[in-house]
């Protein structure tokens, strides 16, 4: 998983794989795992079971839907931050850019990232039901900007901005929320 999280999908080789394992043949490398794009589906499904889990338990487990926007982002920037993995995000970054042999990849990805979009606009919904939000909130929009935040914050991580300076952005994404009531 880290190899795919620091490399991405077609950066990383057989060859990467391989040494990330230890002592394995390719042989045994698709035996094993049958190709390198399920493994990448596998290493992007662990990431998302845990790290990614991790990040949008937060949505739910606060009282009001801006609690629970606000605590999803600093907790994926603190995910983003570890120094025990890659900076940023896979689903984010594993595959950008791909040629077009590889654009099941690319769209395997943004369907995962889309999960994420509708889990933040369940919460919003949900916010709506409980007066949290008022009822002509465009939730689409709502949702579409903290999604692009999330996914802005992994990118920044990944250049190596300062934890500081993406807990400074969460702040600024945090006052946008005023704009929503009035």
């Amino acid at each position: 998983m880290n190899v795919f999280w620091a490399l991405g999908y077609e950066g990383t080789t057989l060859v990467d794989l391989l040494a990330a394992m230890g002592d394995i043949t390719p042989t045994s490398f698709y035996a094993a795992f049958g190709s390198k794009e399920k493994l990448f589906r596998e290493a992007v499904q662990l990431h998302s079971a845990t790290f990614g889990a991790n990040i949008v338990r937060h949505l739910n487990e606060q009282a009001t839907a801006r609690a629970s926007i606000e605590a999803f982002l600093r907790a994926a920037v603190n995910v983003f931050c570890e120094t025990d993995h890659p900076r940023g995000c896979i689903t984010v970054l594993g595959a950008t850019n791909c040629t077009r042999s590889n654009e099941k990849i690319q769209d395997y990805l943004r369907q995962v990232r889309l999960m994420t979009y509708k889990a933040i606009r369940q919460r919003f919904e949900r916010g709506v039901k409980e007066g949290d939000l008022p009822a002509k909130t465009d939730l689409n929009g709502l949702a579409s900007f903290y999604t692009t935040v999330l996914h802005g914050l992994s990118i920044q991580a990944r250049d190596d901005v300062s934890r500081k300076a993406l807990t400074a952005a969460v702040d600024y994404a945090m006052s946008a929320w005023e704009s929503i009531r009035n």
